[in-house]
């Protein structure tokens, strides 16, 4: 559940109408009714942008088409308010609060000033769209004296992390690379964190499996074949501990044990927690399963795919599925979690239930399927293999926008939202 801090009664004005980015996910989680008027020009808002549970009215209006300066002394907020009526026609509504976003919160201030002074009931997101991207929420998926599993969810990106503990020891599976939350947790339960593990090699974000690994001298895994960068053939330039099929980790009073089902990488292992949960890393999602082009070779992984995900299947029908993204928050249960069972995700999986129809039809499907191959994708697995070296605002922008590891699913897609 999301906290929110009580306000001050004497806080400014501006203190008051800001949005956290953890404010931001609270409306979103609870399909709150609010709208949107994104400041950022039309290419960076057509890249990435804000949902939530349930639709969001979203208007795009870059503020250079905005800001009507008289001169260059003129209070901003005078400016945005002398354009925004002719530039919105009426399109917010004033009966709910309207958000403005920008890409840093350095304009959206502004803007929503000029709309409070037009009579709208109008926030600002504090540290606009790149605080909302390195904002996390911990949802706790299993909270037992023997076991704990807390999902970490990145929202805005779509990515999830899992830090699992039981007798006092901690594993870390998929972390991102603002390590500081795991380290936090952990500290802040007495935990030690022993294993830090990554699931296959990732395209779509910085992995913080190293560094995590460093700072608290745990152990970093991963599959030997994932530790080859798949385009130039070149080495891992840190050590690892080999990750391989049926791999046991005894962790406190609980065991991990380890699936090498190649497919989407042809490292990538899935964890069987305890025998109850199934940490399917990019194999398999909520709402889709994941995608075998990113290696560059998607016709000769499409088989491996296919068994890699029949086999994950044979799992007992109640194995809880804790996958490594989502796509939608609409996937997340009541209490935000983003899980299922095998038998809940074989029968409403559209991908899962291709597999019946053979291989043949499965890997019509799979190319019918493939979406655009991000070229950041190529840069950040050179980094998770330490092939390339970034700053941090390099960082920021090699992660810009959502996950693309699901395939497309467009039929899906279509029911979930007709």
């Amino acid at each position: 559940m999301v906290v929110f801090l009580t306000r001050e009664d004497d806080m400014s004005k501006h203190e008051r109408a800001v949005w956290s980015p953890a404010d931001l996910y609270g409306h979103l989680d609870e399909g709150g009714q609010f709208s949107i008027l994104d400041v950022r020009n039309q290419s960076e808002f057509n890249a990435w942008k804000i949902e939530g549970r349930v639709p969001i009215q979203t208007i795009n209006i870059s503020y250079y088409d905005l800001l009507d300066l008289q001169d260059e002394d003129e209070e901003l907020a005078a400016a945005f308010a002398r354009a925004l009526p002719e530039r919105l026609q009426d399109k917010l509504p004033r009966s709910h609060p309207i958000l403005a976003v920008c890409a840093k919160g350095e304009t959206s201030p502004h803007v929503a000033e000029a709309l409070r002074r037009l009579g709208y009931q109008a926030f600002n997101l504090e540290g606009g769209m790149a605080a909302w991207g390195d904002h996390y929420e911990v949802r706790v998926v299993e909270g037992t004296q023997r076991l704990t599993i807390l999902q970490i969810s990145r929202p805005a990106r779509g990515c999830l992390s899992y830090l699992l503990a039981s007798g006092g020891e901690a594993m870390v599976v998929d972390p991102a690379r603002h390590i500081e939350i795991y380290t936090r947790i952990a500290a802040e339960r007495g935990w030690r964190i022993t294993s830090v593990i990554d699931t296959h090699l990732q395209a779509d974000h910085l992995s913080g499996g190293v560094a995590l690994a460093k700072a608290t001298g745990a152990d970093y895994w991963l599959h030997p074949y994932d530790s080859i960068h798949p385009d130039d053939l070149l080495p891992a330039t840190f050590p690892f501990r080999y990750l391989e099929d049926q791999t046991v980790f005894t962790l406190g009073e609980v065991s991990v044990r380890a699936f090498h089902v190649p497919g989407h990488t042809l490292g990538t292992i899935n964890l069987q927690v305890d025998g109850r949960f199934l940490l399917s890393g990019d194999a398999m999602f909520i709402g889709s399963i994941g995608r075998p082009d990113l290696g560059g070779r998607a016709i000769t992984w499409i088989p491996l795919l296919y068994r890699s995900l029949q086999r994950m299947l044979a799992l007992p029908k109640s194995t809880i599925v804790l996958p490594a993204h989502f796509s939608h928050m609409r996937e997340a249960d009541r209490q935000g979690c983003f899980r299922a069972t095998i038998g809940k995700l074989h029968e409403h999986n559209e991908g899962l239930r291709m597999l019946s129809q053979g291989l043949a039809a499965f890997s019509a499907y799979i190319e019918e399927s493939l979406p655009e191959h991000p070229k950041a994708y190529d840069d950040i697995r050179r980094v998770n293999t330490g092939l390339l070296q970034v700053d941090e605002a390099k960082a920021s922008e090699l992660e810009l926008g959502r996950n693309q590891c699901a395939l497309a699913h467009g039929r899906t897609e279509q029911r979930l939202a007709a």
